[in-house]
């Protein structure tokens, strides 16, 4: 009997990644947790409770915990502008090739 060989996450990805619709969805996926764990990485640095940041934006705990998820889909720059003004930051967007 042949032995079935076992793959990686990486394997499995690389396959995924050549179907351009995966491709697609992963690339979006991918931005929108990167964005979230910068909000969570900021509000850290800042030493601010997820509490903390929501007064300061004037917004609610659980709607910091939502940005902070990475399956917030309705995020937009007059709330990144808040969380920047909140946390004495200043945001900066850039246009990368892609």
């Amino acid at each position: 009997m042949k032995k079935k060989k076992i793959r990686t996450f990486q394997e499995r990805l690389a396959e995924d990644l050549k179907n351009p619709e995966f491709r697609r969805h992963y690339k979006e996926e991918k931005i929108a947790l990167a964005l979230a764990y910068k909000i969570h990485t900021l509000r850290e640095e800042k030493r601010l409770s997820q509490k903390g940041l929501a007064k300061l934006m004037g917004t609610s705990q659980q709607a910091v915990s939502r940005l902070e998820s990475g399956e917030y889909e309705g995020l937009t720059l007059k709330t990144l502008e808040k969380i920047a003004r909140a946390t004495g930051t200043y945001l900066k967007i850039e246009f990368l090739p892609a």
